[in-house]
């Protein structure tokens, strides 16, 4: 893609004497999976439309240590936010924004008590808020007949309570949006969390992931959205697994507004 994208680092914000708006943590897999990297991708676009001032750690950030911590790492875990929340109470960062739940969880819940206090947001969240604010508007028909369901992240949804943002979000993109059995409280995981993302399944009559994609195919959708990479690599897997890559896609709530913006 040739198109520049406006990011700045907080080192060259405080080079200029500056704080941003809001931090945009990207997270391990918006940074190094190239799947997960059109999130970020699509994320930065309507930023950069609503002209967010926003900064991203770069090099200086590291994993929340999310992923340690389900596994049962403690003390890694520990290592790793107390790393990060040195260097983001280093820039006297209050505002986080992050399209990972994992990440949000994390920062939101769990480092309070290790001393880092931030007002954390989902980027769904954030996005309504910009809408809300009259800063970034959403128009046109392009997802107009289409048929959406929307897969609860469970650290975004039954972990925060996070549930209208998104669907608010895909609303306004005119398309027809589509419930699934489970889903709000009683969504069903989409089979990465609790560091389940980077080990094989064990042996059992169906994996969770093929499971929760038969729940979505059922609402016979032409879009799967979600709101965390790790889902959206596993509903995608899940879409293969039912032989439906030609007809369902899936994508980030961000993916389908900056679409539907022709950004």
């Amino acid at each position: 893609m040739s198109e520049q994208l406006k990011v700045k680092t907080m080192q060259e914000f405080m080079a200029e004497g500056k704080q941003p708006e809001i931090l945009f943590w990207v997270g391990s897999a918006g940074s190094f999976d190239d799947r997960a990297k059109k999130i970020s991708r699509a994320f930065v676009k309507l930023l950069n439309k609503a002209d967010v001032d926003f900064a991203v750690l770069g090099t200086e950030e590291s994993s929340t240590g999310d992923v340690a911590k389900r596994a049962g790492n403690e003390f890694l875990f520990q290592m790793q936010a107390m790393m990060n929340i040195e260097v983001l109470n280093g820039y006297e960062i209050k505002r986080i924004v992050t399209c990972d739940p994992h990440s949000f969880n994390t920062l939101k819940n769990e480092y309070p008590s290790l001393g880092g206090n931030y007002d954390v947001v989902h980027h769904t969240q954030y996005l309504k808020e910009l809408i809300d604010n009259g800063r970034l508007t959403i128009t046109g028909d392009g997802y107009k007949g289409k048929r959406i369901t929307f897969h609860d992240p469970c650290y975004l949804g039954r972990a925060n309570s996070v549930f209208d943002a998104p669907r608010e979000l895909l609303a306004k993109t005119n398309a027809e949006l589509v419930e699934m059995k489970r889903h709000k409280k009683t969504a069903l995981c989409c089979g990465a969390g609790g560091a389940q993302m980077f080990k094989e399944p064990e042996k059992g009559d169906m994996d969770v992931n093929v499971l929760r994609t038969k729940g979505a195919l059922e609402t016979n959708p032409n879009i799967i959205a979600t709101g965390c990479p790790y889902c959206n690599t596993m509903m995608t897997d899940g879409i293969k697994a039912h032989e439906k890559e030609d007809s369902v896609t899936v994508l980030d709530v961000a993916e389908v507004l900056a679409n539907s913006q022709g950004l």
